[in-house]
């Protein structure tokens, strides 16, 4: 059973590899629109064929409104696109990859910091025996309250007995 399952699965990577057309590509760069065609072909927008286009597999233009543009290649195989977006002269795509590797190099960089900060502040032991700490002094107020005498002949009492 699983063997049949791994052979229709490979089967139909097969068929799908094998059926895949060639792709065209949209590409777009701050104001310029540059249009890839499957295969050499020739280029035709919505007003005809474009003159400076002659049988090139790119077409690149400035961008000013949306439209449908097309490639015929491979004996009138006709390969749609149809381009509308936001451009800017001032303005840059970034890809996920590169965002991806910001991120990354971010985290990377601040555990980087947060390991140095932490070999840096961690306490050093003393070479020598530990030091007696002095008893913090006493805010200011009253002292402790003098012991009544009944206290000191209770204490002289027991003392004696024991000792």
């Amino acid at each position: 059973m699983g063997v049949q399952a791994v052979l229709v699965v490979v089967l139909l990577g097969i068929a799908t590899t094998m059926a895949e057309e060639p792709q065209g590509e949209v590409e777009i760069w701050r104001n310029q629109v540059k249009l890839t065609c499957p295969k050499e072909g020739k280029w035709i927008d919505r007003n005809g064929p474009i003159a400076d286009s002659s049988a090139n597999e790119t077409y690149t233009f400035s961008y000013t409104s949306k439209g449908q543009y097309r490639c015929e290649y491979d004996s009138l195989k006709k390969y749609r696109f149809y381009v509308e977006g936001n451009v800017c002269e001032n303005c840059f795509e970034l890809d996920g990859n590169t965002l991806f590797m910001v991120i990354v190099g971010d985290l990377l960089l601040t555990i980087i910091m947060m390991v140095i900060v932490y070999r840096c502040s961690k306490k050093k032991s003393p070479a020598g025996p530990p030091q007696p700490s002095k008893a913090p002094p006493r805010s200011g107020g009253r002292g402790p309250p003098v012991p009544s005498p009944d206290y000191e002949d209770t204490y002289s009492t027991v003392v004696n007995r024991m000792g």
